[in-house]
């Protein structure tokens, strides 16, 4: 009898590892399948005004003795009344849209920022504001070149643009905040590194030392200036060097037909300051926070926070379903056991 119940339990065990494999190749069929045929991203709007308040009204309350409160909730509700009205001559309140920037090398949150600003400028008008909290050490010059171009379409369409700098915006970071109507930074933001950096190593001794040879072949006097694998020469050295002073000449024309009151020299070293030395050299306009900035606008804007909702990974969403799918399995098994 023991032999067949350890058969039969062998058995199971395998038909459950089979129906596991199964179902493993049937979800990821399912998640490539549907991931090709993935609808665009949807828009979340976030109102800010109504979940600020709420948070300092139920703070009050609860700090308010339980005699008083009476009191101070009809004091609230006419406070609130009144701060919803719209400004004399005005049927509605200016409004001011919250945007998110985390920017890496790659300046990879560009491709939500165009379709967040594309769907701002079928609504947004000259009375209204958009706030971008901006956060990036700067990156691949092209990369943040397209994302400082979006901002400008802002700019162009007469919209008010401001952006808040809580930690850092430097190099591209710094590109795209110029372009503004006003800058605000935390004191301790780092701000600026206005320059252009390239750097790469170079093999060629050890390819030569180890009898390795690298052929590069190509058309043109300047298709390639330096390489990793190949010896460089000064001539290619001058050629890039020359290449890294004109990106920082139309890095510097950029800032300045943005930000005319800079003294370029001073600060288009590439060196980057802290927001209060940067506030002395008028890189920013001024030292606040973006939240001091959001509690300070609530009083003449309704504030919505707008982001685009990006799907989750392949193999993110792929653990999570297999998670789901195995969780029955798995307590089955435990429980033959």
């Amino acid at each position: 009898m023991s032999l067949f119940s350890d058969v039969g339990a062998f058995a199971l065990k395998l038909l459950l590892f089979l129906a596991l494999i199964g179902a493993f190749i049937a979800l990821i069929s399912r998640l490539t399948r549907s991931q090709q045929e993935e609808q665009p991203a949807p828009l979340e709007i976030h109102p800010l005004n109504e979940r600020l308040r709420e948070r300092a009204d139920r703070l009050r309350l609860a700090v308010t003795p339980a005699t008083q409160r009476k009191s101070v909730i009809k004091a609230l509700k006419r406070q609130r009344k009144d701060e919803n009205k719209a400004p004399a001559g005005q049927k509605t309140r200016p409004r001011g849209f919250v945007l998110d920037f985390e920017g890496d090398i790659r300046a990879s949150a560009v491709s939500s920022l165009r379709e967040e600003i594309s769907a701002l400028l079928q609504v947004a008008d000259s009375g209204d504001e958009i706030i971008l909290r901006l956060e990036s050490p700067g990156g691949m010059v092209h990369s943040y070149g397209l994302a400082a171009s979006q901002l400008a379409r802002i700019r162009k369409r007469g919209i008010r643009l401001t952006v808040a700098v809580d930690k850092v915006a430097a190099s591209g970071g710094y590109m795209m905040a110029c372009v503004a109507d006003r800058i605000i930074a935390a004191p301790f933001a780092v701000i600026g590194s206005i320059g252009v950096v390239m750097q790469l190593p170079n093999f060629h001794r050890l390819l030569k030392n180890k009898e390795i040879d690298y052929e590069l072949l190509t058309a043109g006097e300047h298709k390639r200036t330096l390489t990793v694998f190949g010896e460089n020469t000064d001539a290619a050295r001058s050629k890039a060097l020359e290449e890294l002073e004109d990106t920082h000449a139309l890095f510097k024309e950029f800032i300045h037909s943005y930000r005319p009151q800079l003294d370029l020299e001073a600060v288009a070293s590439g060196e980057h300051w802290f927001g209060t030395r940067a506030a002395e050299r008028q890189l920013v306009d001024e030292l606040m926070t973006s939240d001091d900035y959001l509690l300070q606008r609530m009083g003449s804007h309704d504030l919505f926070r707008i982001s685009l909702r990006q799907p989750k990974p392949l193999m993110q969403r792929l653990a999570e379903r297999m998670q789901m799918r195995l969780r029955p399995l798995w307590q089955a098994l435990g429980q033959h056991h």
